[in-house]
């Protein structure tokens, strides 16, 4: 391929896709050094203005994962507007994903588990104290490098928290299988929110299955919402770590200082349980249990439709 973009980046060869963007081997000729390009594409029967909303979308990925230097974080270079579209231009890592890792390789060790676990909560944290979420953590934006390094990358629906507005509050982003349960009930997501993505993360990393996955999206999205929590099988000590992070209060979840202690506890041969969930209110009455039951799975319908119709 003989394609320069921007008059600055070669495109030397595709890398991989997904369902909206292709990511190719690009060469940047004024800084002389390889790079990553993620080149957006849109559906053609998409109407101008989804396609431009999406595009939109890309850009905040872009603005997001720029404010952000961390050595868990795949770095942002550059963002280029060429063909009616965004491309962004990223730190190139030869890698594979943690996707790929657990379905060539299969499930992976409890200690390897757990330091891919620890890199991804200190990218998390310095995410959240720029007040950014990331909201698709998975195991497809988990890279673990040739020389062992873990990146977390694609914050293409990554947010900034403090500019949440009413007119995207509704729109449901992710992937199913990986969003909080609280996030399906309609509520804003939140740190815990990236916590218990990261919590089926691990679980699929260290079990060699998603633990919420079913045939149909729709149906992931409702066990999620509505099955009892999965128990791992070969976890291991990493085990009580997992369970807490899948907890569905997200108040009763840890947060990164409690994993830190657990997850290095457990990378140094010292395992211990995580400290039990914080104390919460007793159960209300059947009477509102229905109430509430039918709210939920009212909110959860809704974010079915609103999930299915954003997806190509």
């Amino acid at each position: 391929m003989n394609y320069l973009l921007a008059d600055r980046y070669r495109l030397d060869g595709e890398l991989g896709r997904g369902g909206m963007s292709v990511v190719w081997y690009g060469f940047d000729t004024v800084l002389e050094r390889e790079v990553a390009i993620k080149e957006l594409r849109t559906p053609p029967d998409w109407s101008a203005a989804t396609a431009a909303a999406h595009h939109e979308r890309i850009r905040r990925e872009a603005t997001s994962a720029a404010r952000l230097d961390h050595p868990n974080v795949v770095r942002v270079h550059d963002l280029v507007s060429a063909d009616g579209r965004p491309w962004i231009v990223m730190e190139q890592i030869p890698s594979r994903s943690l996707q790929q890792v657990v379905d060539e390789d299969g499930a992976l060790p409890p200690m390897l588990v757990a330091r891919i676990g620890l890199a991804v909560v200190e990218a998390l944290d310095n995410a959240h104290h720029r007040g950014i979420l990331h909201r698709d953590v998975k195991p497809a934006n988990i890279l673990i490098a040739d020389d062992g390094q873990i990146f977390l990358t694609d914050f293409g629906v990554a947010r900034l928290t403090e500019a949440e507005t009413a007119a995207t509050t509704g729109a449901l982003h992710g992937s199913p299988g990986y969003i909080a349960p609280e996030r399906l009930k309609g509520q804003l997501p939140r740190p815990a929110s990236d916590f218990w993505s990261l919590g089926a993360t691990l679980f699929t990393a260290v079990e060699g299955r998603s633990p919420y996955t079913r045939e149909t999206a729709a149906a992931t999205l409702t066990a999620t919402i509505t099955a009892e929590p999965p128990t791992t099988s070969k976890a291991g000590v990493l085990g009580p770590v997992v369970s807490a992070l899948l907890r569905r209060n997200p108040v009763d979840r840890p947060g990164p200082d409690q994993l830190r202690e657990q997850l290095g506890r457990i990378m140094a041969g010292r395992a211990g349980s995580p400290p039990p969930p914080k104390p919460t209110t007793a159960p209300p009455p059947r009477r509102t249990s229905l109430v509430f039951a039918g709210m939920t799975m009212l909110a959860l319908s809704v974010a079915i439709l609103v999930y299915l119709s954003l997806t190509p």
